[in-house]
């Protein structure tokens, strides 16, 4: 990806949650930490098409966890943010705060 492109919303929302989860972000607690986080409910299905596409990208890289007897010996898919992920949430946050700057907020329009 280029150092102009900026990620989508959820994208940035997955990004945000997976840094927010070191070590422990898989499908369901990247989605508990965005629907605890924004009171949005999101299915378990765009999370993994999320992930798999900020894969895609370089933005996140996965790994497997050991099999669990509880999910049937089948192991968790592990996210971790990777540093071109790490940049590509620094420069989607410049852009929105750069937008925004000097903007009414609050309600109200001049």
């Amino acid at each position: 990806m280029a150092n102009r492109d900026f990620l989508g919303e959820f994208e940035h929302i997955v990004l945000l949650a997976v840094l927010r989860l070191p070590d422990q972000a898989y499908g369901v607690t990247v989605r508990r930490e965005i629907e605890a986080r924004t009171k949005r409910e999101v299915s378990i299905g765009a999370i993994y098409a999320t992930l798999d596409r900020l894969e895609a990208k370089g933005y996140v890289q996965s790994r497997a966890g050991d099999p669990t007897p509880e999910r049937g010996g089948r192991s968790k898919r592990f996210f971790r943010v990777t540093s071109q992920g790490v940049s590509a949430v620094n420069r989607t946050h410049r852009a929105l705060r750069s937008l925004t700057e000097g903007l009414n907020l609050l309600g109200s329009r001049p």
